[in-house]
């Protein structure tokens, strides 16, 4: 094999995977402004839309951390897929502003990478799909492992976690979650 051939299939393997990861940031991003036209109409409606014909799950809340000028749609449900395209209002746990804890969950490295920058007193603002808006302050984190995140769904107080996997930086899945709470400080 000629010497030129093996940087050529290098540069083309290398070529892929970058294409790759850029397609997967790329698809979050387009799905982020079809969610919240979906999400807008929702509210608008008092009907819950779909993003797009073949989704099988509908925005239920907005996300938005003003500090950090961020803002994401989360969709019903945690599955693999849901999560592929937004933050997932995992399946049993409360509703926003509701007795209990609302519990969401987003990749690290798309919905929720605005995590690593929230602060202790931060405010969290949730709009519901019927437009109710709550606010909460972030009080707490811990890194928890998947199976033991020490979440009380059975409080009696309306409350808020936002999950990811730890660590931000990691390149591969492990065990190990980061799990932001807040307690409600106002609704409206």
């Amino acid at each position: 094999m000629p010497r030129c051939v093996v940087p050529l299939v290098v540069a083309l393997v290398g070529l892929a995977l970058f294409g790759h990861g850029a397609l997967i940031h790329a698809k979050a991003m387009v799905a982020q402004v079809l969610l919240d036209r979906a999400f807008s109409q929702t509210i608008a409606t008092g009907h819950s839309v779909k993003p797009w014909s073949w989704a099988d799950t509908v925005p239920v809340a907005r996300i938005d951390v003003k500090r950090l000028g961020v803002s994401t749609i989360a969709l019903a449900g945690s599955s693999g897929q849901a999560l592929a395209f937004g933050a997932g209002h995992v399946e049993g746990t409360a509703e926003p502003g509701e007795r209990g804890i609302a519990v969401f969950s987003a990749h690290r490295d798309t919905h929720f990478r605005f995590l690593r920058d929230v602060r202790i007193g931060d405010e969290i603002e949730v709009v519901r799909r019927d437009g109710k808006t709550f606010r909460y302050r972030a009080d707490a984190f811990s890194i928890v492992r998947f199976d033991a995140s020490g979440i009380d769904p059975t409080t009696d107080n309306p409350e808020l976690v936002l999950s990811t996997c730890w660590p931000f930086d990691a390149l591969t899945q492990g065990p190990e979650r980061y799990v932001l709470h807040a307690t409600l400080i106002a609704a409206r």
